[in-house]
């Protein structure tokens, strides 16, 4: 990550200093970061508003506590807010995903820092929202159901598409055209295919999409 959108990149963290367990926040300071730390859940919730943060991380391991009463209530808050959660390996959620990102000590600043490039805004307003999916088009990152994933140019262009018409019909030889910058639309299985990979990333269950929906002889649209 550069200097620059280390910077941009504000930071959320609940937890508490333990000599037991490695604290990654000085480290997020000196490489540029703006972190937020509190205490309790309680605190992380009044915080919200105020610094609108970018990423929030519930550093679990230190608190004794799986995290998962802390992530519900600032979900509950704030839907778009990911969630980073640092557990030990003895002290998991069970059967149940609460968080974005989870990951599990011990590891490196430098794999904590990967999980939170992909959160990080972008240059001006090439970050899109729409239900669980982001898209950073500077990045070309698509972010959903705990999956993140860097993709093509192609399919970032089509799923801003989708997502700037979300709820809209869009002609499948409009949409072929568009993006492939071709009048010939008479093959359009390209489409389809990057549809088909778009679905992988997006979609609980690819086979049977919700999000990405197929309208038989028309084309697609998001539904959310």
């Amino acid at each position: 990550m550069t200097d620059n959108s280390s910077r941009k990149t504000r930071i959320l963290w609940a937890g508490k200093r333990r000599s037991d367990i490695p604290s990654f926040v000085p480290d997020l300071e000196d490489r540029g970061y703006k972190v937020t730390f509190v205490t309790t859940g309680k605190d992380a919730i009044l915080k919200l508003g105020r610094v609108k943060p970018d990423v929030m991380v519930v550093d679990a391991a230190s608190m004794r506590t799986t995290g998962s009463r802390i992530c519900k209530s600032v979900q509950a808050k704030s839907s778009s807010i990911p969630i980073i959660l640092i557990n030990c390996p003895d002290n998991l959620p069970t059967n149940e995903i609460v968080a974005d990102v989870q990951l599990v000590l011990p590891f490196t600043i430098r794999k904590l820092e990967n999980r939170i490039i992909p959160f990080s805004p972008g240059d001006g307003d090439e970050i899109l929202k729409a239900g669980p999916i982001h898209l950073d088009m500077d990045r070309q990152v698509i972010r959903c159901n705990s999956k993140e994933e860097h993709v093509t140019p192609r399919m970032a262009e089509l799923l801003k598409m989708l997502i700037k018409q979300k709820g809209v019909l869009l002609d499948r030889k409009k949409m072929f055209s568009r993006i492939w910058k071709t009048d010939y639309t008479e093959d359009t299985r390209s489409l389809d295919v990057h549809i088909n990979w778009l679905r992988k990333i997006v979609e609980e269950d690819s086979d049977n999409p919700k999000l990405i929906v197929t309208v038989r002889g028309k084309g697609y649209k998001l539904v959310l």
